[in-house]
């Protein structure tokens, strides 16, 4: 191991500590506005929880459209990829209207039967993101310094 060996990013000194992910990022990017050298930083999330956000109920129905859409796009795209094994170049609208239309119906199939074997154990759609209480921005002990005095300047600049 050399004389100048990294710490580990949860052994640096904390130089910013922050409610939001956003204020810990403008704080980095401030300090790179400011050209001090970001690649010796690094934010550090802590108390992690999982939050799920219920966007709305799923009915077969929904299922049905969400996989039919899904079904055309997958549709369109063996439909440009046949037009290039094709030597008559008329072909080419029949083939990709014909892998859209065929891609929504037999999305929209399987959407609709992946929905009903669930049994209704899983009638919504969600969000899922990992969440922080606190963000800290860490810096090498050697430009910890320099980092903490800079960010007490955006500090000044925000009240």
């Amino acid at each position: 191991m050399s004389m100048h060996a990294i710490p580990p990013i949860t052994d640096r000194p904390i130089v910013g500590s922050y409610r939001t992910y956003a204020g810990a990022q403008r704080a980095v990017d401030f300090l790179s506005d400011e050209h001090f050298p970001v690649e010796h930083t690094a934010i550090i999330g802590s108390d992690l929880r999982m939050v799920e956000t219920v966007l709305g109920r799923v009915t077969r129905g929904k299922a049905a459209l969400a996989g039919a859409g899904s079904g055309a796009w997958f549709g369109l795209l063996v439909g440009l990829l046949l037009t290039f094994f094709t030597v008559n170049h008329s072909a080419v609208i029949p083939l990709l209207i014909g892998g859209i239309v065929f891609g929504a119906v037999f999305g929209g199939v399987f959407g609709f039967i992946a929905h009903s074997m669930t049994g209704g154990t899983r009638d919504f759609a969600s969000r899922s993101q990992i969440v922080a209480a606190s963000y800290d921005v860490v810096a090498d002990p050697e430009v910890a310094e320099d980092a903490k005095n800079r960010l007490i300047k955006l500090s000044w600049r925000e009240d």
